[in-house]
């Protein structure tokens, strides 16, 4: 039998055999006749149901829309139809003769709120008591004579408010009320009747007739009402769509008074409108979110699914973990060797590819694939896009061919390559030792929070290899130290020069005092700072970097990085802070001669010819920079700033006009 919901209004004691009720209507949209009126405000209005003549099935099923189109209302306009769906089809508490009778399948109460008011729910035609329910609240005495318990809010328990189920569906009810105590302390108190589906909450002031719901939704079941149920030698007539099914509403044997007529319900595997052509429309249940019943892989067929297990496992997919790996056993015979020899390629086939991808995992593995998960694991986004697969990466550099080999760092080689239409830098680790595959991890998960200008951007990283690849933007214009010893007597321009190194300086501030944990490079050298086509620059290479928790001065780790280039401090110490820099190494012999006043014999002599006084302060800012003790050094943020300010100094020298 079909479901429509409705409002069962509140009726007072006196008139409680006109409980008024308002409709739900469940059923999907369709639409039937052109020129029909499909909606009514918000609520639509589907067929079997309509407004005009020929808009709808028969008397019961018409509806009428309100002057304001705001309210949609059955028949004659006394019951309110709030919505309107097909699968479920359902109404509540119509006049005798309608296609409707109250839903048994729907969790329909009699509910009545008062005191010592007793209501029986009764089938009009044979007059059974269907249900009844008894409201009391009991008198206790108190200082000044005695006073009514009204019982407690919430669910109803039977002092104040009390409910009960209602089971079977007919078409039309009596309601009886009667009050069951003579007393007048019950003057003051009124009552109320509902027949609703929804939860009730009582609160004592509805006894005094205050905040009581004017209505509340129940619901209804109705048939396509006819003197014989489903034809038996032909569809039901109103069962149009090729994908629908009629059932027969008095095949029910619970109830002693069926309704004759039936129903349409969808096929198995379809869901719509079964009253109107093409209603009926195919579930994609392996599309749906919802489906809980494969666990493998899902096929979707007209009507139905296919559910069965991936290439290479068995069992069964309809439950979770139902689906195992093969296992091969031969056997002696002529059927053994037919079907070895049939299907001996086929599982060599996928055996080696089962073994293909437990090696890769074990690679992952060995490369601390984890670590890299753990170390990412605060940003799924950067999580997702971070891991390529090998197979990406060999296409990328044709199988790692050394024809695309374009350079290579402290810690690895540097292939070019094609991926997603993007040229990109692979790096491929020199890794001999599991230690140097914790820098290397340590280097994505360093560069995987960095997101600076003038620092490489790493895209991601394949851990499936037998050392861990990196994927870098590519920087098309070489190193800094190509461009600085180039044959010929032009380098780099004095102007570039400063400019990058306010660059490199800026990266380093950046990575030291603006990223959400302090970064430390520990091998800047000019081999690590890439140029690109406007030589800006970009500093790689991060696979001696560490991390520096944010609330420590500094930290003290194993010295690593190149030899010439440390830090004084840090090659006796292996103590970094704020105030590291990494070329102090290389100009420890640069500082003498600046004491000495012989900068000139150190200084690129197209330097000297284009600086303009510069080259002094440069060299005084590079002196406090190499002291040995760190906390007698600028910042890298002083460093930046006083580099930026000669910079700006340059390009604003003073304009001598003649007059």
């Amino acid at each position: 039998m079909e479901k429509i919901g409705s409002r069962g209004a509140a009726a007072s004691t006196a008139a409680v055999n006109s409980l008024l009720l308002l409709l739900l209507l469940l059923m999907p949209l369709c639409n039937a006749g052109s020129n029909c009126t499909r909606s009514c405000g918000d609520i639509a209005i589907p067929y079997p149901f309509g407004m005009e003549p020929g808009c709808y099935h028969a008397a019961g099923f018409n509806l009428t829309c309100s002057d304001d189109q705001k309210k949609l209302f059955l028949g004659d306009g006394t019951v309110q139809v709030l919505e309107i769906l097909v699968s479920d089809s359902r109404v509540n508490g119509l006049p005798r003769g309608g296609p409707y009778v109250l839903s048994e399948s729907a969790a329909n109460s009699l509910v009545v709120v008062g005191c010592g008011v007793q209501v029986d729910l009764r089938a009009r035609e044979l007059d059974f008591l269907l249900g009844s329910c008894t409201a009391v609240c009991p008198a206790v005495s108190s200082v000044g004579g005695s006073s009514l318990v009204l019982g407690r809010a919430g669910n109803c328990s039977g002092i104040g408010c009390c409910d009960t189920n209602i089971a079977l569906g007919y078409s039309a009810y009596n309601l009886r009320g009667s009050q069951q105590f003579a007393d007048n302390r019950y003057l003051s108190v009124s009552s109320s009747v509902y027949i609703t589906d929804s939860v009730f909450r009582y609160s004592q002031d509805m006894v005094y007739g205050n905040s009581a719901p004017e209505a509340l939704p129940a619901m209804l079941d109705w048939v396509i009402f006819r003197n014989s149920a489903c034809p038996t030698n032909a569809s039901a007539p109103e069962c149009r769509s090729a994908n629908s099914i009629c059932r027969d509403s008095a095949n029910n044997p619970d109830n002693p008074h069926p309704f004759r007529g039936y129903v349409c319900s969808c096929s198995d595997g379809y869901q719509g409108n079964p009253y109107i052509i093409g209603g009926c429309q195919d579930i994609d249940e392996c599309g749906s979110r919802i489906n809980p019943l494969c666990y493998g892989e899902c096929k979707n067929t007209v009507g139905s699914y296919i559910c069965r297990c991936p290439n290479g496992y068995t069992g069964n997919a309809s439950i979770p973990n139902g689906c195992k790996g093969l296992s091969i056993g031969l056997g002696v015979g002529g059927t053994s060797i037919l079907l070895l020899t049939l299907g001996g390629p086929y599982i060599m086939r996928k055996v080696k590819l089962q073994k293909v991808k437990k090696e890769k995992q074990k690679k992952f593995k060995q490369n601390h694939g984890l670590l890299l998960q753990q170390l990412i694991a605060h940003n799924t986004d950067i999580g997702e896009r971070m891991i390529i697969t090998l197979r990406d990466i060999e296409k990328a550099t044709d199988n790692f061919d050394k024809a695309r080999v374009i350079g290579g760092g402290g810690h690895g080689v540097v292939f070019k390559g094609i991926l997603d239409l993007n040229v990109v830098a692979i790096k491929k680790s020199k890794i001999v030792v599991q230690r140097e595959i914790s820098e290397f991890i340590n280097e994505v998960a360093v560069l995987s929070k960095v997101n600076h200008r003038n620092v490489v951007k790493l895209l991601g990283c394949c851990l499936e290899a037998e050392v861990p690849l990196l994927v870098y933007e590519f920087i098309s214009n070489g190193t800094l130290c190509h461009h600085l010893h180039v044959e010929g007597p032009i380098s780099l321009s004095w102007d570039n020069r400063m400019r990058i190194a306010t660059e490199v300086a800026k990266a380093q501030s950046y990575l030291h005092s603006s990223t959400s944990m302090p970064i430390f490079h520990r091998d800047i050298k000019s081999s690590n700072i890439l140029l690109d086509d406007a030589l800006t620059a970009k500093v790689s290479d991060f696979g001696a970097s560490r991390h520096i928790p944010i609330d420590q001065k500094g930290v003290t780790t194993a010295v690593q990085g190149t030899m010439g280039y440390l830090d004084p401090m840090y090659y006796y110490t292996g103590r970094l802070t704020d105030e590291s820099v990494d070329d102090d190494g290389l100009v420890s012999h640069f500082v003498s001669l600046l004491t000495e006043g012989k900068l000139v014999d150190i200084v690129d002599p197209q330097v000297m010819e284009e600086e303009d006084g510069e080259i002094q302060e440069v060299a005084t800012l590079a002196a406090f920079c190499t002291k040995l003790k760190g906390e007698d050094r600028p910042t890298m943020r002083e460093v930046e700033m006083a580099l930026e300010s000669l910079v700006v100094k340059k390009r604003h020298v003073p304009c001598i006009m003649e007059l």
